[in-house]
């Protein structure tokens, strides 16, 4: 009988599994030369062999040759055959390939969602040529968990899971690669030009609901009010009361109520004490985590769940893509948090908790794959920065909802100044309960006022109105978004970051308080007035609950894709109608986008245009002047890679433009062009900075190479071009 082969998802999995079950230390083979790798093992004399996939092993892709749309007509292949950018996992596939010939046993020990199914089912097929295999179903990656999910093995895949991940796979194959052909066949049908603009079965909704938001932001209409201040004073402590009306929109009333307010003394008329209690917070499922993740340390959702995946890898926390807020017994609270205090940072709070009956607090939100996520016990000694900051925040949100209610108090009293009634706010803490587990992260306000009672007089120190303005309402943030999305049921939890990543690289949207960009507005704006059922929410939401209904065994998977590809066709139907009107509209929004994003701002030496070039022999970008044919030299370095996009502000220090600079896959920031300014002490260091600064020489180099009179001489556009290209012009 040959070796039991078990297939696991990722690389450390494959170890992690490796360790968890082995009798003795398991041996790290591989080809030589390849980081591809497998782990052999004995168990009760017995011999298995752990390796690993990396994620898909297999994609989608078209099976015959063309542009045009819809095509419906798509097959597995190999990953690293379907796309250059897979070719890492070929490697990966050939030892599975190996391994699988001398293989008796298989057990599937991918995570356990409908992702991990279909990658677990498409190896089995296609590679080892069976039809089903033994499952292990864990959710953290501790050694106790792993051996129990082997001795517990499942016998067979989740079928339900298989085919809803499948419909999924084949809906944005569908509408994610017919959807881009329509849009970048209309321009170039229009421009002649092949610019491939994207959107999808949830991108498109995703970008027209933030688009709309934008919408109401631009449009909003600024109004002038005041606001009326009066400070007071009981004894040695001085206070702030408000107007009893948070808005006066005349100012000439606005002055004479404070002009009145500070002429006397202030008589508290009445004291008013309310009692409230704050529940514990729900445990975290991936939506929320994320969201406070990006709330609390500004990374993004994409940057979230990569370090949240890492810490489940590492085994010290549970699988973090899930919908749950629900923590079963059956994880074992008090295992857990006796672990836990063990750490010296929770020692305090755990023994506290471990004194009384465990009962956590629990949202409505569940999830039949995993529980809520939640710290495995397990102390991290091989975590950087970012993994402890997150594990941190994910020991103390689970340790909270053991906690008590926390007990507060609200403070309002009514004043009377000279016939105008102000009102003092107050709120203190009775008993912290929950809130001291929680710590930093619960931003709980505490202002309590003296003791005051009716009939009691203060000191006015001064009345004062203060002008405001209306404000737009609020841009959604990285996190607030996902919480949007959830709601709206666009995406899934395991892909909602993602789609988010996506909209942020095609340029569509800015900033970390979100911005839609011309391109991304324009983009929206089109396809719903042209073909609405693109960005339809309702839409989408239909499609999320027939997939969780495959899920249920309620609904066959190709009764969905049935719908789907009817779908599609009277939507391509109605955009080939109008495709050169599309054309027409998208080519103009890309244009103009393009232009707006190369002005990044005026030269202060000579008035003139600070735009981007671009070099043709080296691909460098630089910033020159439109002032270089009167002489101009000033010219600035720019960042080798990412979007750039001018924010219309100016530096403070240098006064050079500042813009926003969006690489794929980093965090995304500001700066200044001039590489000199002091705000740039802190972010480079000697050897950057001396490149930089030859760099900026370098294109101030440049700038002055664009004096060339181009064109002098030349007999076509052809020669002209040709010329730019030899002497490194744009």
């Amino acid at each position: 009988m040959g070796h039991t082969l078990i297939i696991c998802e990722k690389p450390t999995a494959s170890k992690s599994i490796a360790e968890a079950l082995s009798d003795g230390k398991p041996t790290k083979r591989g080809e030589e030369g390849s980081k591809a790798s497998w782990y052999e093992f004995e168990r009760d004399g017995h011999k298995f062999v752990s390796v690993p996939a990396v994620g898909h092993l297999f994609n989608l892709k078209q099976t015959g040759k063309g542009w045009d749309y819809p095509n419906f007509d798509v097959e597995w292949v190999p990953s690293f055959k379907a796309s250059v950018a897979a070719a890492f996992s070929e490697p990966y596939f050939r030892n599975i390939e190996k391994l699988a010939k001398d293989a008796g046993d298989v057990v599937i020990a991918t995570d356990y969602d409908d992702e991990g199914e279909v990658i677990g089912f498409n190896i089995l097929r296609f590679i080892l040529g069976r039809k089903d295999a033994s499952r292990m179903r864990f959710s953290t990656m501790t050694k106790t968990e792993l051996i129990e999910s082997y001795l517990h093995a499942e016998k067979a895949l989740n079928k339900n899971l298989i085919e809803a991940g499948m419909a999924r796979h084949y809906l944005d194959w569908y509408y994610g690669i017919n959807l881009t052909r329509a849009l970048t066949n209309a321009i170039k049908k229009s421009a002649k030009r092949f610019r491939i603009l994207s959107t999808g079965r949830v991108q498109g909704p995703t970008l027209h609901m933030l688009a709309k938001h934008e919408r109401k932001i631009k449009a909003f209409k600024s109004a002038p009010f005041w606001e009326i201040a009066l400070k007071v004073k009981k004894g040695k402590e001085e206070l702030t009361a408000e107007y009893c009306k948070d808005k006066v929109w005349k100012e000439e009333e606005a002055a004479k109520i404070a002009k009145k307010a500070g002429s006397g003394a202030a008589l508290v008329m009445s004291v008013e004490k309310k009692a409230m209690t704050q529940s514990p917070p729900k445990p975290y499922n991936t939506t929320s985590l994320l969201s406070d993740i990006y709330r609390y340390f500004g990374y993004s959702p994409q940057q979230g769940l990569s370090i949240a995946e890492s810490l489940y890898q590492s085994g010290y926390i549970s699988y973090p893509r899930t919908s749950s807020e629900k923590l079963p017994p059956d994880i074992n609270y008090r295992k857990i948090i006796t672990m836990i205090s063990k750490q010296r940072e929770y020692a305090r709070d755990s023994a506290a908790l471990l004194a009384k009956e465990l009962k956590p607090v629990e949202g409505a939100r569940s999830d039949s794959a995993h529980p809520a996520i939640y710290p495995s016990g397990e102390t991290p000694v091989r975590a950087g920065d970012k993994q402890k900051k997150v594990y941190d925040l994910i020991v103390r949100r689970f340790l909270s909802c053991f906690g008590e209610p926390a007990k507060r108090e609200s403070q309002k009293v009514v004043l009377d100044a000279s016939g105008e009634k102000f009102i003092l706010h107050g709120k203190r803490t009775i008993e912290a309960g929950w809130l001291a587990i929680y710590g930093k992260y619960a931003q709980r306000e505490d202002a309590a006022l003296p003791a005051m009672s009716k009939g009691d007089t203060l000191t006015v120190v001064k009345a004062e109105s203060l002008a405001k303005e209306t404000q737009p309402p609020a841009r959604y943030s990285q996190g607030s978004v996902l919480k949007e999305m959830e709601e709206k049921s666009l995406g899934t939890k395991a892909t909602r970051a993602q789609i988010l990543q996506i909209l942020y690289d095609r340029g569509y949207l800015i900033g970390k308080s979100i911005e839609v960009t011309e391109l991304g507005q324009q983009l929206a704006d089109i396809l719903e007035k042209n073909v609405p059922d693109v960005v339809s929410e309702k839409l989408t939401k239909m499609f999320e609950g027939m997939m969780e209904d495959i899920e249920l065994g309620k609904e066959k998977r190709e009764n969905v894709l049935n719908e789907a590809r009817k779908e599609l066709e009277k939507l391509s139907a109605s955009f080939k109608k109008k495709e050169e009107k599309i054309g027409d509209e998208l080519t103009k929004a890309v244009i103009a986008t393009q232009d707006r994003q190369s002005i990044l701002g005026t030269c202060k030496q000579c008035g003139g245009t600070l735009k981007v070039h671009k070099l043709w022999r080296t691909g460098k970008r630089f910033v020159g002047c439109s002032g270089y044919k009167k002489g101009c030299r000033t010219g600035f370095p720019l960042p080798r890679e990412g979007t750039i996009i001018s924010t219309d502000k100016e530096c403070g220090e240098c006064k050079t433009p500042i813009i926003h600079v969006y690489a794929q896959g980093r965090r995304p920031f500001r700066m200044c062009l001039d590489i000199n300014c002091i705000t740039k002490k802190d972010w480079l260091d000697k050897n950057r900075l001396k490149q930089a600064k030859q760099e900026s020489i370098a294109a101030s180099k440049e700038a002055e190479k664009l004096r060339c009179t181009c064109g002098k001489g030349m007999k076509s556009q052809r020669a002209l071009t040709m010329h730019r290209k030899k002497e490194g012009h744009q």
